[in-house]
């Protein structure tokens, strides 16, 4: 993703604006007082989410496979809980969707935050396909086998939400990524899809879009120029679940490149110029 911090479009109806629109501080709404779960966020997007999530008065509970980085991040950030998962292993979502719904009855919002991604030559085989398998096992599987440990749950809540994870990638390809590009562009079409079918229950599907985030996804993102920052990303994010309340997708403005640029007209332009981009430090 190409990071213009001094440039925002947005869809095509909206064109490009000089900076985003604000939303008035009186128009925000409360999202405090929610139980929510966030598989894979013991670092990156998915732990600064959980953190501010937090700060906004929510239950939030993390889960990561490594243990004693959960107990680090729970000594660093009390109230913050834990549980062990590895959302690439049925066996494991499903002992931890036990736990969490056995300790925090009241759940209810799930945020299928889980991702990998790696560098793929589909020249051969050997250098792609384990790659994939993995990528579409975690990135896809995975949200599927904790939306359906959790879907009859969440129904009997009063509200509740099914917060899936695609990515600015999904609608636009990064070459060295095909395989994360795919898995992304199915969590956008499955989330898509779900939330005509929940329509008539209590749970409401939002699709979080990230741009470049400077996390450790991909090995160049944390320090490029061409990613955005992270405290700027959640800080946008929350935002916008304040303001924008209703929106089904979690938008933030540099993503929109990304975003709408096939319905702009400007794909091949928005596909080379991101391919384009050297993702080092500046």
């Amino acid at each position: 993703m190409i990071y213009h911090p001094d440039r925002y479009c947005r869809s095509p109806d909206n064109g490009c604006l000089s900076e985003p629109r604000r939303v008035a501080q009186t128009e925000a709404v409360n999202i405090s007082g929610n139980t929510i779960f966030i598989p894979g966020a013991t670092s990156g997007i998915g732990l600064a989410l959980a953190i501010a999530l937090q700060a906004k008065d929510n239950t939030v509970i993390i889960g990561g496979r490594r243990t004693e980085l959960l107990d680090r991040i729970a000594a660093e950030h009390p109230g913050l809980h834990t549980i062990p998962i590895d959302t690439a292993d049925p066996a494991s979502i499903e002992a931890a969707a036990k736990q969490v719904l056995a300790q925090h009855p009241y759940l209810n919002v799930l945020v299928t935050m889980a991702g990998v991604m790696h560098i793929e030559d589909w020249h051969r085989p050997e250098s792609f396909l384990a790659s994939a398998e993995s990528i579409i096992t975690t990135n896809l599987l995975g949200p599927i086998r904790l939306i359906a440990a959790f879907v009859e749950h969440l129904q009997k809540q009063t509200k509740a939400t099914i917060m899936t994870v695609s990515s600015g990638l999904a609608f636009a390809p990064l070459k060295i990524t095909p395989s994360y590009n795919a898995s992304k562009a199915a969590i956008h079409m499955l989330s898509e899809s779900i939330r005509l079918q929940l329509v008539d229950t209590s749970i409401e599907v939002k699709e979080l879009v990230p741009p470049g985030v400077r996390t450790a996804l991909l090995p160049g993102y944390e320090d490029s120029a061409a990613s955005m920052p992270l405290d700027e990303y959640i800080a946008e994010v929350v935002a916008l679940l304040e303001n924008q309340p209703d929106a089904t997708e979690i938008q933030v403005e540099s993503v929109k490149f990304l975003r709408y640029g096939e319905a702009r007209g400007e794909y091949e332009q928005v596909v080379s110029a991101l391919n384009a981009t050297d993702f080092k430090a500046s």
